[in-house]
């Protein structure tokens, strides 16, 4: 039902068939996890299909290895007219020793879409308690900082793209 389902957890192995020429799971195949995982959320908070807008603040802090259990688990943190916002952790743990490690954490905004592609809205998320503040907070610290982000690639843009008509126009 819409608007009730704010969180999704995956568990599972990392194979062989997970990594990179240095035996650790690489970036994409993580990346590919994110996505799922902010996918199903979306669909789970907003009942309809959900495109992935943007990725932020994604960081590959520690390893995962072969046999480890992952779990990727993402949570609904802040929600807009149209987007949602969600908090993912990659947590990776050696079955050996039962140690969870960060892998990786990032905030996913995804856009509920209606059946012509068209942005559609969601059902409005209001934080209740003290830790549920604090992430919207952390939403909305992190929306702002991408703002920054945005100018800061419109700037370079329009630069490359002014460099790049006096090069040909030579």
């Amino acid at each position: 039902m819409p608007g009730t389902d704010r969180e999704v957890r995956f568990c599972f192995l990392a194979q062989p068939t997970d990594v990179n020429f240095g035996g650790k799971v690489h970036g994409g195949m993580v990346m590919k996890w994110i996505d799922q995982a902010g996918y199903a959320c979306a669909v789970g908070w907003s009942g309809i299909y959900c495109v992935t807008v943007a990725v932020g603040g994604i960081r590959f802090v520690n390893p995962i290895l072969i046999g480890d259990l992952v779990t990727v688990h993402g949570q609904l943190i802040y929600t807009g007219n149209t987007s949602m916002h969600f908090a993912v952790d990659v947590i990776a743990r050696r079955l050996e020793t039962g140690q969870d490690t960060l892998a990786t954490h990032c905030v996913v905004v995804m856009v509920a879409t209606d059946k012509a592609g068209k942005p559609t809205a969601v059902p409005k998320w209001e934080p209740q308690s003290e830790d549920d503040k604090a992430l919207a907070a952390y939403a909305q610290k992190l929306m702002e900082l991408d703002k920054n982000i945005e100018q800061e690639v419109a700037r370079y843009r329009d630069a490359a793209h002014l460099a790049s008509v006096a090069s040909h126009g030579s």
